[in-house]
């Protein structure tokens, strides 16, 4: 079961890459949001909010601008795919669905406008410093409610296998990615635009 296990998240992993991190732009953008999702994950048993705070506005921006505006969207010749087949197929956030998380994101700190307690969570904000603490803790709740809410999907739309990989390997991708994307900011900087060992793997996969 352990080596099943292991062998999806290989696989998730390796389709994840393939499919999804062609630009060299999208890769460094992918590296500095694992770094800055380390250090999130540090502060996360220091100071929460701090940690919500890095995760959405440097993690999650810098790692979500790459797939929306520096990937191509065009027709895969390394995968032999489509955009709209590959957005079919992923097994977590789409584009499409990603843009529905990030407008929650964006727009979750109205509702302390409407009702500064959140229904009797908090005290009603005083300060800006009040304020953001608890849009933080909003973001907190909204991106652990993003990862379980996905991951329960999966268990009816494939399988609660599929759904515990999934989760798994969102948790840990950013010790994955840095590894994986440590080096795209040199190749970046000598103007390499779209990785070319790509297709040299995926022939050979």
């Amino acid at each position: 079961m352990i080596k099943n296990f292991l062998q999806e998240l290989r696989t998730q992993r390796w389709d994840d890459h393939r499919f999804y991190h062609h630009s060299r732009i999208n890769q460094s953008l992918h590296f500095v949001s694992a770094l800055s999702f380390l250090f999130a994950y540090v502060m996360l048993f220091f100071d929460p909010v701090v940690s919500a705070l890095v995760g959405w506005l440097v993690s999650m921006t810098s790692r979500q601008a790459g797939h929306f505006f520096f990937e191509p969207k065009g027709y895969d010749h390394v995968n032999q795919a489509t955009h709209e087949h590959k957005e079919d197929i992923k097994v977590g956030y789409n584009l499409q669905r990603k843009v529905v998380l990030m407008a929650i994101w964006a727009l979750s700190p109205m509702v302390l406008y409407f009702d500064p307690t959140l229904f009797g969570l908090f005290k009603p904000w005083v300060t800006m410093g009040d304020f953001t603490r608890q849009v933080a803790k909003i973001w907190l709740a909204v991106g652990v409610g993003g990862l379980l809410f996905r991951t329960i999907h999966l268990f009816f739309i494939r399988d609660v296998e599929t759904g515990l990989v999934w989760m798994t390997k969102i948790v840990t991708d950013p010790f994955h990615d840095l590894k994986l994307y440590h080096k795209a900011p040199l190749f970046l900087m000598k103007g390499e635009l779209i990785d070319p060992g790509l297709e040299k793997h995926v022939k050979h996969a």
